[in-house]
Formats: structure tokens, sequence, C-alpha cells
């Protein structure tokens, strides 16, 4: 295994990420139909807790691996980049042994002391305490990879995971089903235990087979000091504790809407029932569509801590910045017209998926935060592989107290009531872009090119017009939902890359550093007279 580029890197997490998120909404569609709005409102309220175990448990240590590994290997240090990842899995097969007992335990405390409002999510907080031990301990081995910058690792492993998970998943779900719906909730749970030991297996195996051409390294580099094992301590605490709080941050926001959401919607007039199955259609049908719109964004950040990195204990500003300026024109190029598509066709989406259109209006509105969670992800990886991890986590505590104070006064007005949860969501995201991309502009005097946003926002409005025109055109010819919203879906993604062109939106520098296709590609969009050199 060699060291990929940046891009490449990305776009192997990415063509994973797809993957990933092709098998999870898979998942998502059998768990809903299933177990219904109110088991996935079960199943919703045990997993932003096991989320927050699980950042604390791993402490941000993976990230502080890849920034600490990536900076050794840039000053060739193979024996100190081997030193890190040792340190550090030690401490994460301890942490997260730790934690696994503390949820499992601690499961009935937090039904008794009303953490948890409904009862019947005991079982389902309890059976995912298992996962925790290996998720933290796999997540070492990806941050040492993502260090070495060889994303494929990473990307087999996630897919292993989420196969292995959805299929426990399903499974246990539909043998428990009879016995309750607590209970089947509990056995799409546990799916997390056995993906996460599936996906560690697939990394030993990378990591031994990538062990005898490190070890050479080791053998043949220069004289070069070492860092004493407290330094290291020392250096990954102060790494991680930043990143592991911005990574709390996000099962944090979760958990605000567990605690929140559901109260006040009985507040604004609905049962325990009803706000359990609002709930479900919020975060388990409408988040993970927006998750899934920014897989490549998602990419984009962890490939660019280690080569931010890099570049940094290198002292290359150009490079920096011209990693995030790419970063970031793809980033826009995926997530405005994702944006449009998905708000235009909320609805659709949600009977296609679901079987239901009732999750059609929280989709819609959490559509427009696709864009701004894009331009999160970008600048908290930027900002991490410059070192200054506290940043993104402050930045996201103040945009989560904005988010509780709307998801307080939004949600319990009649009128709105679940749409106000979806855009204090929406508030979030945007806050805490707004607050990253000051200190990315502070610290490397990047700002968003106004003129590419603005031929990427023309090329989305033509594709969202060719889009309404497209499914209410084949709504008529074949009555159809599924069929009318793949074919619009599809006309609006040929019509999108055909006009982006057309204004110049993509040059062929952009398309050249595609890995492995990029020239050939240009190539043929030279000859068809749609790109320039």
């Amino acid at each position: 295994m060699s060291k990929d580029t940046f891009l490449k890197g990305a776009l192997i997490l990415t063509i994973a990420g797809v993957i990933v998120k092709i098998i999870g909404s898979v998942n998502r569609i059998l768990l809903s139909r299933l177990l219904g709005g109110e088991g996935v409102g079960l199943y919703q309220m045990a997993y932003p807790i096991y989320l927050l175990a699980l950042s604390v448990s791993s402490a941000g240590i993976p990230v502080a691996i890849s920034i600490i590994v990536a900076e050794k290997l840039a000053l060739s240090d193979y024996r100190g980049a081997n030193r890190v990842f040792r340190i550090s899995l030690g401490v994460l097969a301890a942490t997260g042994l730790l934690f696994t007992f503390l949820l499992y335990y601690g499961a009935g405390w937090l039904i008794e002391h009303h953490f948890v409002r409904d009862a019947r999510a005991y079982y389902a907080i309890a059976a995912l305490a298992p996962a925790i031990f290996f998720v933290t301990v796999l997540s070492s081995y990806r941050g040492y990879f993502q260090g070495l910058q060889m994303m494929t690792p990473t990307a087999v492993s996630q897919i292993f995971e989420q196969l292995f998970r959805v299929i426990t998943m399903i499974a246990f779900a539909y043998i428990l089903l009879p016995r309750g719906l607590e209970y089947a909730a509990a056995g799409a749970s546990f799916g997390a235990g056995p993906g996460a030991a599936a996906g560690l297996l697939v990394l030993l195996y990378f990591y031994w087979k990538h062990k005898p051409g490190f070890n050479h390294k080791m053998e043949t580099q220069s004289q070069i000091t070492q860092e004493s094992s407290v330094s290291i301590i020392s250096r990954i605490i102060k790494l991680a504790l930043p990143v592991s709080l911005a990574n709390i941050m996000l099962p944090v926001v979760s958990n605000i809407d567990l605690l929140i959401v559901p109260a006040r919607l009985e507040v604004a007039g609905y049962t325990v029932e009803q706000a359990t199955e609002l709930f479900g259609y919020l975060t388990g049908m409408a988040v993970p569509l927006v998750n899934l719109a920014t897989i490549l964004t998602a990419s984009l950040a962890a490939s660019l801590v280690p080569a931010v990195s890099e570049a940094y204990t290198l002292g290359d500003k150009q490079r920096i910045y011209q990693r995030i300026a790419t970063a970031m024109r793809i980033s826009n190029l995926i997530t405005i017209p994702s944006f449009v598509g998905m708000w235009l066709l909320a609805t659709p989406i949600s009977l296609m998926l679901y079987g239901t259109p009732n999750a059609g209006m929280p989709i819609a509105i959490l559509a427009i935060g696709i864009f701004l969670l894009g331009i999160h992800q970008v600048t908290t990886g930027v900002l991490q592989g410059l070192g200054h991890t506290a940043i993104p986590v402050i930045n996201m505590a103040a945009s989560a107290v904005i988010k509780i104070v709307m998801s307080w006064i939004l949600t319990a007005l009649p009128a709105l009531g679940i749409m106000g949860a979806a855009w204090a969501t929406v508030a979030d995201f945007g806050v805490a872009a707004l607050l990253n991309m000051f200190f990315v502009y502070r610290y490397v005097g990047f700002t968003l090119d106004i003129k590419d946003t603005f031929k990427a926002v023309v090329a989305s409005a033509v594709m969202g017009a060719v889009v309404l025109l497209s499914y209410d055109a084949l709504m008529t010819y074949t009555l159809k939902n599924t069929l009318a919203t793949l074919g619009s879906i599809a006309a609006g993604g040929i019509v999108f890359g055909m006009v982006l062109l057309l204004v110049g939106g993509v040059q062929a520098k952009d398309i050249d550093q595609l890995p492995r296709v990029g020239e050939k590609l240009t190539d043929i969009l030279i000859k068809l007279r749609l790109l320039r050199r």
C-alpha cells in the first residue's frame, strides 16, 4: 500500500461512504417498515446516548493520531509514528472497556431519572453497550492509517462494519418483534457490536499486511531523537481533548433533541406516542438523508486533516490554501444542488424511501442545512489539521446554545411542532459554519469564491426547474412515485452537470486532479466542446 494523494484519499472515502450509506439507507427503509415511526423513535432515543458514550471513550484520540502521525511522517520519523499509534491504542482499549460497562449499567439510571422519557428504550440502550469497546479500538487503527494518508483500510473496514451491522440489526429486530416493539428496537441496537467487530478484523488484516514494509522503513531511517512517552501522551491529550469535545457535541446536539423535542411536542398538544413518532420522522428519517448528501464533504474533511497537517509541518502555506480551495469548491458543487433537489422532492423522497409522506416537511427544512453542514465539515477538518483543535468545539458549543433556545421555543408552538425542531437544527449548522469560516480566514486568509459559488447556484436553479417539470410529467405518465422521483433526480443531475460546464463552473484543472480518470475525462469533454483548457 502506498500513500494516497489528498483527492484520491477523499475519493476512496467517498466511494466507501456512498456504499455505506446505500447499505444504511436500505437498513432505514427495512427498519422503518419493520418497526414503524414509534419503533424507530425508540431506537433513536438510544442511539444518541451511545454516540455520546463512544465520543467520550475514544476521547478524540483517532484525530490526534492522524495529526501527529502525519507530522512525524512529514519529517520521515517512522519510529515516532509507530510509537504514537501503539501508545494511543493502549489508551483507547482501556477507555473503551470502561465506557462499555458504564453504558450497560447506567441504562437503568437514565430511565429512572427521566433523561429518556420512554422507559421502553432501556433495552435498546443496554444492547448498544458491547459495541463501544470494538468501535473504540477500531477507531485507533483508522486514525493510524489516515495519518499515513492510506484511506483504503478505513474505507474497506467501513463497508464491512456497515454490512454486518445491518444484517444483524434486521435479523434480531425481526426475530424479537413478536416479543414487543421495545425488544425489536433492542435487537436493532445490538447490531452495532458484530458490525464493529467485523470492521476491526478487516483493519487488523491491513495492519499486518502493511507492517513488514513499515518495519523496514523504521530500520533504515536516519537516527532521530525519539519523543518520550510522556510527551506523546501529553500532546495526544492536548489535541484529543478539544477534538473529543467537538465529537461529543454531535451526540450532545442529538441528546438536546431527545431531551427537548418530545417534551415540547407534548406541550404543543401531542400525546407521548405521537411525539415519539414525530421524533422518529425528524431524527430517524430526515437527518440520515442530510448526512447522505454530505458524504463527500465528510470524506474531504477526513482527508484534509493529515494533508493540512503535513503541509503545515513543512511550512507550505500555498499548498494549505490550494487544498482548502479545492475542498471547498468540490463541497459547494455537491451540497448546493443536493439542497435544491432534496428541498423540492422532500415528500416524494419520504414516500419512496420510508413508505410515508409524513417525514416530507422535516426533510424539506433540513435540506437547507446541507450547504451549511458541508462548509462546517470542511472547515473543521482544516482547523484540526492546523492544530487549532479547540476552535471547532467552541463554535459548536455556541451554535448548540442557539439550537437549545430555538428548539425550546419553536417546537412548543402548535403551528410548527416538529418543524420548529428542524429549523433549530438548520440554525445550528449555520452558526457553526460561519464561525468556522471566520477562523479559517483569520489563520489562512481563505474566503469562499463568490464567482464559483454563484455558478453553482445558477446551475442548481436550472436543475431545480427541470426536477419539478420532470416529476410532474413522469407522475402524469406513470402514476408511480418511485419512478417519477428517480427519473427527475437523474434528469436534474444531468442538467446540472451540463449547465455547470456551460457557465464555466468546472475548469480543466479541477477535473485533472481526479485520480486515474481525470485527464482522460478532461480530454473527452474538450473534444465535445464542453470544456476548454
